[in-house]
């Protein structure tokens, strides 16, 4: 097998990164062995279970099946990228407020899913959360606390999402 590394540019959280990898390397495995952001988890390798879920241009994507060729030139936002200046992004905070974590592993991959669905609609209802997190599988939680503190953060209870969370700081 062709074991030459690749030269690639994308951003992470905001800030220009260049990794040398090779190119059959998803995002996932670059996010946690070559730049060390380990809030990033490893399931099910197979777009599944979500746990490995990060933002690509805003977007929800899973990055246990995405090569890091596709993610050149994006800008990847992970969990530890969603912490602004004045602490905790209100999603992260919501989620210790409500108890919507239990274990813990799913839960990078459901907040960074839940700030996809908000940004995308910030007046969601309960089945567009719900539908929206199709794919992000939690095996403690039953979902209901998960979805309590998306909606807690949508109704404003964490500041107005809309004008000022929308874009990670």
């Amino acid at each position: 097998m062709f074991e030459e590394k690749m030269r690639f540019e994308l951003s992470v959280n905001g800030r220009k990164r260049v990794v040398y990898a090779h190119p059959s390397m998803t995002l996932l495995e670059v996010l946690r062995d070559e730049l060390n952001l380990t809030g990033t988890k490893r399931g099910c390798d197979d777009s599944n279970c979500g746990v490995c879920t990060v933002l690509l241009d805003g977007k929800a994507v899973k990055s246990c099946t995405m090569f890091i060729p596709q993610a050149a030139g994006h800008e990847v936002t992970t969990i530890e990228g969603l912490e602004g200046e004045n602490g905790l992004h209100p999603l992260q905070q919501a989620f210790i407020d409500h108890f919507a974590v239990q274990c813990g592993y799913c839960t990078p991959g459901m907040i960074l899913t839940a700030k996809a669905i908000l940004d995308e609609n910030p007046n969601a209802t309960e089945d567009d959360i719900r539908e929206g997190l199709h794919g992000n599988l939690c095996r403690c939680t039953g979902y209901k606390k998960i979805v309590e503190a998306i909606e807690a953060v949508r109704d404003g209870d964490y500041g107005d999402y809309a004008s000022e969370w929308r874009e990670v700081r």
